[in-house]
């Protein structure tokens, strides 16, 4: 939350920090409908036919920079530490990043960045980098979430691809396409009300205790 804000251990961030968010989407298939799909109509949704051939799969994983609102992207047959890796590796070796000061990764904990020997992959690769977890089942708070929900709505939906490279082919256009118009994220949950939100679940999780110690009636 501290980095979403501009600031690290108390200190506000320089010019020559940046922040990135990066995580994978999974599985996006290639659906090939046995029949159009026919868009939505003044009175009519669109229609979608339930019949499909399978195309495959991909993963598609992205790195978002979260102060100056830009994606960068790779599709990947699955993941895993070395597709991770590849897109650290595509980011950090450009500009500002392979120069600047500090590189701040927010990553949650699957399994292609967990823990420390993820961080010391990170950190051996590339000195100026510092690997940030999310909390356990907390990914929710890792911006790039953001991002792959808007891909889910505008690229994904409906699913109705004729193959593999036409799945790559627009999310490529898509992510050129956000790169060229896109503002950073409002972000507007804090430190502080992260540990309201905190006390609550304290005080909830108390009451519950107190009640199932409470002697019962006869």
């Amino acid at each position: 939350m501290d980095l979403y804000a501009g600031r690290w251990q108390g200190e506000p961030l320089g010019e020559d920090d940046y922040v990135i968010s990066a995580d994978e989407k999974t599985s996006i298939q290639a659906r090939c409908r046995c029949h159009p799909t026919l868009a939505p109509g003044q009175t009519r949704a669109m229609r979608v036919n339930h019949e499909y051939g399978r195309g495959g799969a991909l993963a598609y994983l992205a790195a978002y920079d979260v102060h100056h609102a830009k994606v960068f992207g790779r599709c990947e047959p699955k993941t895993g530490i070395a597709p991770f890796t590849s897109l650290v590796t595509h980011v950090m070796n450009q500009e500002p990043y392979a120069s600047a000061k500090r590189v701040f990764w927010i990553v949650d904990n699957g399994s292609s960045h967990r823990g420390q020997k993820a961080t010391n992959r990170l950190t051996s690769a590339f000195p100026n980098t510092f690997m940030v977890h999310t909390p356990v089942h907390a990914s929710w708070t890792n911006q790039i979430e953001i991002f792959f929900s808007i891909v889910q709505r505008k690229v994904v939906q409906p699913n109705d691809f004729t193959d593999l490279s036409e799945v790559r082919d627009r999310l490529r256009a898509f992510e050129n396409r956000y790169n060229a118009t896109a503002q950073p994220f409002q972000w507007k949950f804090t430190t502080s009300d992260l540990d309201d939100l905190l006390a609550r679940l304290d005080r909830h999780t108390l009451s519950r205790q107190e009640e199932s110690s409470a002697p019962q009636a006869p």
